[in-house]
């Protein structure tokens, strides 16, 4: 089976290949699911081997995994890599051993370690793990895994074997795509000796989560270079507090005395991603100042853990300050940023008196990154490049690709001209938006035309490379796409960032239609064949829109959309975010005016567009009512209009076929409203 598959993969690529003399291809959703996707694990304590990961999709099997591979950090293997795995499922938060002889992973849940001069690997513990880390000196594991805190209805009525149910008394009794079940992951220290893992000690023994959940991974964990302290972030609230609140912290482990501590106290938004200087005197870590605010401004903290005083290194920048890493010396502290609608690795130097540094330059987006004496290793992507890895030069920031993982891929495609656009909004700003041209653009001919609505709603349109808001897929499917950067997204000062709060379907709406106004009048914008898309607050917008678009468009698509802001306050999970961005409860007095002014439903009598609604069935930040609210509007109504509902899916599509399937229907949608 898995030789037919790769049989099946290769005839794809071969039919992907331009005969020499034609024109390249054109990037596909079979070909999107068939690129290998990177990530950065490890550098080694000498910093010369990059250990790094990728993952391949197999698309009939429907599932992906993912295998390791070593390169040389001052590439010298020229895109060369030494894979290491070669099995049938993934390996996961794969790691050096400070000895740098060996590295260790995690293989379906368990902890294994490989010997790199004989490549041999072997599994050092039955514990299931969801990641782990090795102590300073080698001789420590630190792991994190779950633990039953709470009886389940089998243990209240052992005698009901066949029963399927939940009770719950307070709320997070669902959190974006599970239901609780009285699990929590806690943090072990073990013993490592012998290349065997000793008894575990649970340095929490409390029923909260750490790393946070949903998404928090193994950066929200530090370890003291001496070995004696633990840093970690965790949010020790339940229920209601829990919903209603971003207040996480850092707590300090002391592995002598057993003892807990908060460091992050008194400051109440989010706390994460702790990170110890080389001597060890010092712990900075990134800060929210307002609780219940997830897109506030990300500032870096730093307390001195000799004498307990703390400040805020970025004070009085308009920025956020993402992921501290310290310099290998000490003397300052990387960080990445949106800025301009690209994000970027910046450097604060504190012999210089805290002068703040770009690193990083060009239309590329810089995400994870680690750093040596001599070099930093990140990964990097564009809307027209898909994840590698770069190793960037510390004095000039230039950026030397280490990996070539899908090279032969996109060397057969043509892509599209990214083209940077400042369009005056309606109330005499100016906004940064994209413009991405189909790959044989001819300026004398007219194209259909894609008003790409962002989610977030405070998230950048950067330059990010996505596989499923792939602009490069939409123009190669001969769409213009516009891409704006409207109110309420990060990189543009707070001022720009925090508008949109209290009014979704204000501004930020008006520079949805600014956008695409001023593109309807470019003479290869065919302005009878406008469409608009996007998922999340994008989705809302889309809703919006087609209530509010005065027949500017002839097709919508929206995905996991919200629709009705009182039935969606009703339903959804993380609060905070509802009562940060509405103004609280549609029922307290004052009522928040949002409710009766930017909901979609509010104007549904006003749709006349085809539109067609996506949603997965396992979303609990937006559930799937609220597609399915939308979908009968427009089938009451008459209007053209279809459900592409996932079961299995949450608030993104994740696997393989339903990748495809949904590419498939969404230009199967727009070609049959705006080409035919």
């Amino acid at each position: 089976m898995k030789i037919l598959t790769n049989l099946w993969w290769l005839c794809l690529l071969l039919c992907a290949q331009p005969v020499s003399g034609q024109q390249k291809g054109r990037l596909t959703p079979m070909l999107l699911w068939q690129l290998g996707r990177v990530s950065l694990e490890d550098v080694s304590p000498d910093g010369k081997t990059v250990l790094y990961g990728v993952t391949r999709y197999d698309l009939a099997a429907n599932k992906g995994n993912r295998d390791l591979y070593l390169i040389a950090a001052d590439g010298s293997d020229r895109g060369q890599p030494h894979q290491l795995t070669s099995t049938p499922a993934s390996e996961a938060n794969a790691r050096f051993h400070p000895d740098g002889k060996r590295i260790g992973y995690l293989y379906q849940g368990h902890l294994w370690v490989m010997d790199l001069t004989s490549g041999q690997a072997r599994q050092v513990s039955d514990q299931e793990m969801e990641g782990f880390m090795w102590s300073p000196d080698g001789k420590k594991v630190l792991y994190v895994a779950e633990v039953k805190y709470e009886p389940t209805i089998a243990d209240r009525y052992p005698e009901l074997d066949k029963a399927h149910a939940w009770i719950f008394d307070d709320l997070m009794y669902r959190h974006w795509d599970h239901y609780e079940d009285g699990k929590y992951r806690n943090i072990f220290v073990a013993e490592f000796r012998d290349s065997v893992l000793a008894e575990a000690r649970n340095i929490m023994n409390e029923p909260y989560d750490a790393p946070l959940q949903p998404f928090g991974g193994m950066e929200q964990i530090a370890w003291h270079p001496k070995g004696h302290l633990i840093a970690y972030t965790c949010k020790k609230l339940k229920g209601k507090a829990w919903a209603t609140s971003t207040n996480s912290e850092i707590y300090l482990y002391n592995l002598n005395t057993e003892q807990t501590r908060n460091i992050s106290e008194g400051l109440p938004g989010y706390d994460m991603e702790p990170a110890f200087s080389p001597d060890g005197r010092y712990i900075a870590w990134n800060s929210m100042a307002t609780d219940g605010y997830e897109s506030d401004r990300n500032r870096i903290f730093i307390m001195d853990l000799h004498n307990g005083s703390r400040w805020e290194m970025t004070e009085g920048l308009d920025m956020n300050a993402n992921h501290p890493h310290w310099a290998a010396d000490g003397q300052g502290i990387y960080f990445t940023s949106e800025r301009g609608a690209t994000n970027h690795i910046y450097y604060v130097d504190f012999r210089k008196g805290g002068k703040l540094r770009r690193l990083t330059s060009g239309h590329y987006n810089f995400y994870d990154f680690a750093v040596t004496p001599d070099y930093l290793i990140a990964r990097r992507c564009s809307m027209s490049e898909p994840h590698e890895l770069y190793r960037v030069t510390l004095d000039a920031g230039r950026a030397n690709q280490l990996t070539f993982t899908n090279k032969a891929i996109l060397d057969t495609l043509a892509m599209g001209k990214v083209e940077k656009r400042w369009i005056q909004t309606t109330d005499g700003k100016k906004m940064l938006t994209w413009v991405i041209y189909p790959p044989d653009f001819d300026p004398n001919e007219k194209y259909p035309t894609l008003l790409y609505c962002q989610g977030g709603p405070q998230s950048t349109v950067s330059q990010f490379w996505s596989y499923r808001w792939n602009f490069q897929l939409m123009a190669a499917n001969g769409y213009i796409v516009v891409a704006p950067n409207r109110r309420g997204l990060p990189g543009f000062g707070r001022e720009w960032n925090d508008a949109i709060a209290g009014d979704w379907g204000g501004q930020a709406m008006q520079d949805l239609l600014a956008a695409i106004d001023s593109m309807s009048r470019e003479p290869f914008v065919d302005e009878s064949r406008l469409g608009a898309v996007g998922a999340s607050f994008g989705g809302y917008s889309v809703y919006w829109l087609a209530g509010n678009h005065h027949k500017r468009f002839k097709a919508f698509v929206a995905h996991a959309g919200l629709f009705n802001l009182e039935s969606w306050y009703g339903t959804t999970e993380e609060l905070f975010f509802a009562n940060h961005d509405l103004g609280g409860p549609y029922w307290t007095k004052p009522r928040p005016e949002t409710y009766d002014t930017d909901s979609p439903h509010l104007y549904a009598d006003n749709w006349d567009t085809p539109i067609l609604i996506i949603h997965g069935g396992k979303d609990y930040r937006v559930p799937e009512s609220e597609g399915m609210q939308a979908f009968q509007v427009a089938q009451l109504k008459g209007i053209p209009s279809r459900f592409l509902y996932f079961p299995d899916e949450n608030h993104w599509i994740l696997t393989p076929q339903n990748g495809v399937l949904w590419h498939r229907v969404f230009f199967e949608w727009l070609d049959q409203w705006l080409k035919e």
